[in-house]
């Protein structure tokens, strides 16, 4: 099974982490993520660039529009994701408690499904 791992950031607090912990904990990560990779638990992983980064799209009455930054106003913002592949959601959980990130963020597990596949 697969489990959708979100990064959650409290957007206040991670503007005050000095650069060089990032830095340390980026390096902690690569090898977190190297770990889980190599034994074929972590399908991908990405960071997300900053909330103002992003646009978002909507169609109304027939009609796109775009609106420049996150469209909700929220506490915390989502800074990556990571796929797992595991057998169930204790498993999921035993390989989620390992990540660094957790120093420094949350991390909802949310199992996943192709839709091609249905439930």
């Amino acid at each position: 099974m697969k489990y959708l791992c979100q990064i959650w950031f409290d957007t206040e607090k991670s503007k005050l982490v000095p650069q060089e912990e990032w830095d340390v904990l980026t390096q902690e990560c690569i090898a977190s993520d190297d770990h889980w990779r190599d034994r074929g638990v972590l399908q991908a992983a990405l960071a997300l660039q900053a909330p103002d980064a992003a646009v978002t799209l909507r169609v109304r009455q027939g009609i796109t529009t775009a609106t420049d930054g996150p469209f909700a106003e929220i506490k915390e913002h989502l800074g990556g994701f990571v796929l797992i592949e595991a057998a169930d959601m204790e498993k999921a959980k035993a390989v989620v408690s390992t990540f660094p990130i957790l120093k420094y963020a949350s991390v909802e597990i949310r199992p996943a499904y192709s839709i091609k596949d249905g439930r």
